[in-house]
Formats: structure tokens, sequence, C-alpha cells
């Protein structure tokens, strides 16, 4: 960088509030499937808790290093369709409340993936996993929809 760009970076970040909307972890959970549900759940929680688990801090280094404020710390998971349907439950609330107490654990401000790839048609995983989305968002404070799988 030349003290030029600097200074064009400097006068984006004081004058028009230049920052960073959101850093993003993406985790493949595809380990995580088990027949027994409450294994998988204990599965997801710990990877994402073990793997994110400095996201927060190194967000906030990167803030203090750099002086742009970073709006959002979030993680992203693969979907929950395609873990949840091997445990054959009939709902996939818990799988929600798993990625909420993961998010708060972490202090991250969202948890994204509680979604289904609809794109080609619906499996019985993805249809359970979407009528289960007014009570999973009811019952949960951080986890968020990955709008872009739900188009058709």
């Amino acid at each position: 960088m030349n003290s030029q760009q600097i200074y064009e970076t400097s006068h984006m970040i004081s004058n028009e509030n230049l920052g960073v909307r959101t850093i993003t972890m993406g985790i493949s959970l595809l380990d995580c499937i088990d027949s027994d549900s409450t294994v998988a759940c204990q599965k997801i929680y710990n990877k994402i808790t073990t793997k994110a688990k400095n996201l927060v801090k190194v967000g906030q280094q990167i803030e203090a290093e750099y002086g742009i404020p970073i709006a959002n710390k979030r993680v992203t998971v693969t979907p929950i369709s395609l873990i949840a349907v091997a445990s054959q439950d009939h709902d996939y609330v818990k799988y929600a409340k798993t990625l909420d107490r993961a998010a708060k654990t972490l202090g991250i401000d969202f948890i994204g993936g509680y979604s289904a790839l609809v794109q080609k048609g619906y499996q019985t995983g993805d249809r359970t996993l979407i009528a289960s989305l007014p009570e999973a968002l009811a019952e949960t404070d951080f986890v968020c929809l990955s709008k872009c799988w739900f188009y058709s």
C-alpha cells in the first residue's frame, strides 16, 4: 500500500463509516451425521464450539489492529436437513436449539444453516425441516435461515 491508499482508507473509516459487515466461518457437519439425534446434536455442538472457539476473539483483534469495525461475527454450517434426515425424527427443532446453544456459547451474532437444499425438489428431511421453521425460529435467538436455499 502506498501513502495515498492509506490516507483514502483512513478517510473512508473516519468520514464514510467504512466497516466490515460480517465475517463468517463455514463448518461442514457431514461427520456429525448419526441415526441417534441426541448423539448428532452433541457432535454438532462440540464441532461448532471447537472449530469456531476463537472467531469472536480474532474478529476483535482484526478490529483493533486495523481500526475497522466488524458488524457481525457468524458461523454457517451444512444444511441441517442433510444431517437430521439420518435420525428419522419427525421434528428437527432440537437441531435448531443445538445451533442456538452453540452460538450463545461462542458469543457470535448469528448462526446459519438451519436450511434445506430444495432447488431441485423436496425430500423427506427437507419437508420435516421446513415444517419446523415457525417453531424453530420462535424458540431460538441466533438461528437464521439461509433463504438462498429456499427457491424452486
